[in-house]
């Protein structure tokens, strides 16, 4: 049996079956054109030809992984920032800033920034960044703040200064924490990406959004499914990368 389950891994991994999804409907979208001509037979076009899944993947991809960087950067930053002694007195407006960024709801901050910036994936850009900061931020303050007393006192006791306190024991013990914050933006970002579409971005919400302006459900069903497939792949690896960081954290 344990042979059988050996061999069966690979097929029963959810981010190997995730990633085996994403690739065959991001390449192989096109062979299902006759399934969705027969399941749309009233439309004139049933696949979205005007660029390909594979173009729009990536582009969405990059600008969720941006968008997410600058998030987890900025937000990683001011999160240690305000659980120093240092920085502490700027902690309430720092929540407050991170809580309005999700507050604001994506289209809105995208209606604002065109009239200045213009159309393009800048926008798009700023508003994922704002949108992702609030559970990173929080996060890496819970975290943070969650490491023991009793620990960080052991390691002054062994000599340790403040910084190297910080990325040796506080940042390990709170990375957990930190990365279920990190997993959170990204994943959010993934599917609110596909709204950049409506300010001239190009990303999966491509299709997506020509289909519902043109009342081609077929449209709408193939930007879903893909963007669907990357969260949960997107969901898998950060499933393995807490493994990982856990192993790590215990010494394995």
């Amino acid at each position: 049996m344990t042979g059988v389950a050996m061999r069966l891994g690979p097929l029963t991994d959810r981010l190997t079956l995730g990633l085996l999804a994403l690739v065959a409907l991001v390449l192989g979208m096109p062979a299902l054109k006759p399934l969705f001509a027969a399941l749309y037979p009233s439309l004139d076009r049933p696949l979205y030809e005007a660029e390909t899944f594979l173009t729009l993947t990536l582009d969405h991809m990059a600008l969720v992984g941006l968008s997410s960087l600058i998030a987890v950067t900025v937000g990683g930053l001011a999160g240690v920032a305000v659980t120093r002694p240092w920085g502490a007195e700027f902690r309430s407006l720092l929540e407050s800033v991170a809580t309005m960024g999700q507050t604001f709801p994506p289209v809105a901050v995208l209606a604002l920034a065109v009239p200045s910036i213009g159309f393009g994936p800048l926008p798009a850009l700023i508003a994922l960044s704002l949108y992702a900061l609030l559970p990173v931020v929080r996060n890496t303050i819970a975290g943070l703040e969650g490491v023991p007393d009793a620990v960080r006192e052991s390691a002054q006791g062994l000599g340790m200064g403040p910084w190297e306190r910080l990325f040796r024991v506080e940042l390990p013990l709170a990375a957990p924490v930190i990365l279920a914050g990190v997993r959170t933006a990204v994943i959010v970002n993934t599917g609110t990406a596909a709204i950049a579409s409506t300010v001239g971005a190009k990303t999966l919400g491509l299709p997506i959004i020509v289909g519902l302006n043109g009342s081609n459900q077929a449209y709408v069903i193939q930007g879903a499914l893909i963007v669907g497939a990357l969260a949960l792949v997107l969901d898998a690896g950060f499933d393995r990368l807490t493994a990982w960081t856990t192993r790590w954290r215990l010494g394995g």
